[in-house]
């Protein structure tokens, strides 16, 4: 069987201390299953940019791109910057991993193995996981985040083990229509991305992960997050075609660009 093309894209913003240690990660095991490692810099106010360039002529195995984003996309626009490089560039997986060195992506390396993925048109990371592990995540935040995927999972009809991590694959055919350039690009995207996979019927499943807070900084704010995901899931149980509408908007209009800082 031809080995899949597969694009490992790493949104980052102020990740100085994290991102040297996100690309150590490809060892050369994974650095076989994997054809480039796209890094996207959304505006770091850090050394981020520097910490990346330093660190990624480690990478023998693989190409390695760094772009930097032309304006301040937030998380959701740096997801649609990466999938569309994907679909510009043929791969047939594009994979999204966070630049906060929280999730692994060791943690799919046995789903590239096997082949698993492959059956999916997304395959997405779960925090609560049954098989998952948590390392200095607090008890406050777990219970929220499991509350909140028990009301997901009532709205939408389907059993939902997390609402959107830092580890997630998705097919080309699946993105090909490019039904994620109309949603939010702030830190709810990922819900829009799990209702949208629900809303189409599409094939997904949720794997476990192993996921660590120690350094990172939070760009998320719980309470307003929260309140924002259980409106949408208000809106989802309304009129979830309203949502899902594919007419253009403020979001789709925006031309995604990005510059390339460093290549090989």
């Amino acid at each position: 069987m031809k080995q899949d093309k597969i694009l490992v894209a790493v949104p980052m913003y102020n990740c100085e201390k994290q991102i040297p240690r996100v690309i150590a990660q490809f060892d050369d095991e994974l650095q076989s299953f994997i054809t480039e490692l796209l890094i996207i810099d959304n505006g770091s106010k850090d050394n981020s940019l520097e910490a990346a360039k330093s660190a990624l002529p480690d990478l023998k195995n693989m190409k390695a791109t760094l772009y930097q984003n032309c304006d301040n996309y937030s998380l959701g626009g740096t997801h649609k910057v990466a999938f569309n490089y994907a679909l510009n560039n043929d791969f047939d997986y594009c994979v999204i991993l966070h630049g906060d060195d929280q999730g692994s992506i060791s943690d799919l390396l046995p789903y590239l193995k096997t082949g698993e993925y492959r059956e999916y048109d997304s395959f997405l990371g779960a925090r609560f996981h049954k098989d998952s592990r948590l390392v200095g995540y607090s008890w406050f935040r777990t219970f929220g985040n499991v509350v909140v995927n028990l009301f997901c999972s009532i709205a939408c009809g389907h059993w939902v083990e997390d609402m959107g991590s830092g580890l997630n694959l998705f097919s080309k055919g699946y993105l090909s229509n490019k039904f994620y350039l109309y949603f939010p690009n702030d830190l709810t995207y990922n819900v829009y991305l799990l209702l949208y996979a629900v809303y189409s019927k599409s094939k997904f499943k949720f794997f476990p992960l192993l996921w660590r807070e120690d350094d990172q900084v939070s760009n998320a704010r719980m309470f307003k997050q929260g309140f924002q995901i259980l409106a949408l899931l208000g809106k989802y149980i309304v009129s979830a075609k309203s949502i899902f509408s594919g007419e253009a908007n403020e979001y789709s209009e925006i031309d995604y660009q990005s510059n390339t800082i460093y290549s090989h």
